[in-house]
């Protein structure tokens, strides 16, 4: 990765662009692979190569990922990889029209659904996991009494925990101690309601 943050996506073309089902699903899989080949991401998302390659451009052609150095001996195959640590979109960024609050609101609700999908898969498969993954899963819902402010401030050190315990994992995985690890999502949910 080239860029230790996400990037702060603000421009309603670069959202609309990542807007799209097979490019999140793409995105992704390139994110949790570090470094893929269009190839390599169209076995993993069961689409023909051709068109994982011109969704790989669309992604590339708005910065969100980039060639990355090939890792093999066969140097007619591009490798991809993201352009950041993630990627961010805010509410706030894109109020002032109703067609950019549509699009927001649009891509964070494909975003939930990828991620209900992707927990309903785990929930289906759970039985053929071991059975210290299945004690160590976990799904909670709290409700704390929070100001906006504080909130801001909950999600900022869940997020540095988050990151915390990846740089340790991926650390000790390329110090040689990869047994036993799995990709693991955590999602997070913060948002007001009233009863």
């Amino acid at each position: 990765m080239t860029a230790k943050e996400p990037r702060r996506i603000t421009d309603v073309d670069t959202l609309k662009a990542f807007g799209h089902p097979l490019r999140m699903k793409l995105y992704r899989a390139l994110f949790v692979a570090r470094t893929a080949t269009a190839s390599q991401l169209a076995e993993q998302v069961d689409e023909a190569v051709s068109l994982v390659s011109y969704h790989l451009r669309k992604l590339a052609d708005h910065g969100l990922i980039e060639a990355a150095e090939p890792q093999g001996a066969d140097g007619r195959e591009r490798w991809w990889q993201t352009s950041s640590q993630g990627l961010s979109f805010r509410q706030e960024d894109f109020r002032d029209a109703p067609e950019k609050a549509a699009a927001h609101a649009s891509v964070t609700r494909l975003i939930f659904q990828q991620r209900s999908d992707s927990y309903l898969r785990y929930l289906d498969e759970a039985q053929a996991w071991p059975d210290e993954w299945r004690n160590a899963a976990s799904s909670s819902d709290s409700v704390a009494r929070l100001s906006a402010r504080e909130l801001a401030a909950l999600t900022d050190e869940i997020l540095a925990l988050i990151r915390r315990y990846d740089e340790q994992g991926r650390a000790a995985e390329a110090g040689g101690d990869g047994e036993g690890r799995e990709n693991v999502a955590l999602h997070l949910y913060g948002f007001p309601f009233r009863a």
